[in-house]
């Protein structure tokens, strides 16, 4: 694959920045602050030669005088003064997918933070960079200043990777540590997330998991060689945990984390975001607040896992121009790995047959016989109890229309997620339960 500008010259690279929010002024800075290191890293300068955002009266701390400006992010992606376009306007669709497909086209490297457009359009604008023969770079979109990408698709290029994930979010994974050490209930924590800017206004992307789902999305591809595939995820959030569960995980040993877990099996691949429950001396039970951990297993490699901020405009903007290093220096790989005929179409594997151990949280009135009822339909539905926990309910959970409701857990053996949901179906519509139950599932870590 050949880089435009990447000959024997000590040219400098320069580069166009389409979008100045947080992170695109982190590379700017990133770039100014050690342009001499970098140089020396890259083999040649990297320079700034123009940028596209909307509003040019916009204070940003930073100098722009001289650089070439562009209102039409897609204009800069086929400006003649640029050799690399780099992309951080964010979302899937819009001016960030077409200033990218147009830089592509046009036979420009990209570089990229953005994990939507990646996991949704990974797979056509992979196609697109590879018809042209241009790089499409995106360290930046898993894990921020973490060197996932690198480490899943080169470092362990010579493994047969099994397993892949860990925490992708550093909102959900800084709500769950401030729960757990404080005993406040979700909306209290989301809201202090939102005054400290962890969260956003709209914290949804976050919350729901979704965030999460377009890192995973990356990481399966990366780890098992084959097309992304964003709508195989199974994605669930953390809206419905409670304090109470927070409370029962850690009096039997755990903590709750939001996981995103990639898994080859005989059957294919089976992609998943969801809480989780993992043993408390578990290495990614230990990942507290802001930071992200990234895991990945193989045949010979075993298992290896890294740690870091995930987000920010300095760990970012350090992926980013890590990218943009490799590109001055001619250091390039397929975008998945592989070329694209080369490439598995390994089947996805629906979260009903994931086989483990499962957390139930129940409500039911406190009446005779209610344990035998719920045991039985578990047996019924071939599921094995492995230990139960039933405590008086505590003030803020008993009361209203259900005052003699007492909060129940039980921790079932391994087990098939089709049987599991089929019995909770039928526990959730008993009359001495007094709310859905909820379950968490229960991973090694």
């Amino acid at each position: 694959m050949t880089v435009p500008g990447a000959g024997p010259a000590r040219a400098p690279l320069r580069i166009g920045v389409a979008g100045l929010g947080t992170v695109g002024v982190g590379v700017l800075r990133l770039l100014e602050a050690n342009a001499e290191l970098i140089a020396a890293r890259a083999g040649r300068p990297i320079v700034i030669a123009a940028v596209a955002a909307r509003d040019r009266a916009r204070e940003r701390g930073i100098d722009l005088a001289g650089l070439r400006w562009h209102e039409d992010a897609c204009g800069l992606a086929t400006d003649p003064a640029i050799d690399v376009v780099v992309e951080l306007i964010g979302g899937a669709d819009g001016a960030a997918r077409q200033v990218v497909e147009a830089a592509l086209a046009a036979g420009r490297p990209v570089v990229t933070a953005n994990k939507a457009l990646i996991a949704i359009h990974g797979a056509a604008l992979a196609a697109i960079a590879e018809r042209c023969g241009v790089p499409l770079c995106f360290e930046a979109a898993v894990a921020g200043g973490i060197p996932v990408i690198k480490a899943v698709r080169e470092g362990l290029a010579a493994d047969r990777l099994t397993r892949v994930g860990g925490i992708l979010n550093g909102t959900c994974n800084y709500i769950l540590t401030a729960m757990r050490e404080s005993g406040r209930d979700f909306a209290t924590i989301l809201a202090e997330a939102q005054a400290l800017g962890y969260a956003e206004a709209d914290p949804s992307t976050d919350i729901d998991g979704i965030d999460a789902a377009h890192k995973l999305a990356i990481l399966a591809a990366l780890a098992f060689g084959r097309p992304v595939d964003f709508g195989s995820v199974h994605v669930e959030g953390i809206r419905a945990i409670g304090a109470l569960d927070i409370a029962f995980a850690q009096e039997l040993g755990y903590r709750i984390k939001l996981l995103g877990i990639a898994r080859l099996t005989e059957a294919g691949v089976e992609a998943r975001v969801h809480p989780c429950l993992v043993p408390q001396t578990a290495p990614i039970a230990l990942v507290e607040g802001v930071f992200n951990a990234v895991f990945a297993e193989g045949d010979f490699v075993g298992r290896i896992m890294l740690e870091g901020r995930g987000a920010g405009a300095g760990p970012t903007a350090s992926a980013v121009v890590a990218d943009l290093i490799d590109i001055a220096r001619g250091t390039t790989v397929p975008v998945w790995g592989a070329n694209a005929e080369q490439l598995s179409q390994v089947v996805s594997v629906p979260i009903g047959e994931r086989l483990g151990d499962y957390y139930l949280r129940l409500h039911v009135l406190d009446r005779p016989g209610v344990i035998a009822e719920i045991a039985a339909i578990l047996r019924d539905s071939g599921v094995s109890l492995k230990s139960m926990l039933q405590h008086a309910a505590p003030d803020d959970v008993a009361g209203g229309d259900a005052p003699d409701a007492v909060p129940i857990v039980l921790v079932t053996h391994q087990t098939r997620e089709v049987a599991m949901r089929r019995a909770l179906d039928l526990i959730a519509a008993l009359d001495v339960v007094v709310e859905p139950p909820a379950m968490i599932r229960i991973e090694a870590g």
